[in-house]
């Protein structure tokens, strides 16, 4: 059989560059009260989620230690 590969140069990094910054530009970025809201709602949901694996490996550590 023969080998089916197609030849494929490397964009010039001018190209490249050009083409990263026109997808840079399609981006829509968050207004700063959108993101203040969504990191301090990330911040709030961590401490939240830290606090429940620290209970429930508090319970867990407990009962192991009253069954050994």
């Amino acid at each position: 059989m023969a080998d089916n590969t197609v030849n494929v140069e490397k964009a010039p990094k001018k190209s490249w560059w050009k083409g990263l910054k026109a997808e840079f530009k399609k981006i829509i970025w968050p207004d700063k009260k959108t993101l203040t809201r969504e990191t301090i709602a990330v911040v709030i949901l961590s401490v939240v989620m830290c606090v429940i694996i620290f209970v429930v490996d508090a319970i867990i550590k407990f009962g192991l230690d009253a069954i050994l």
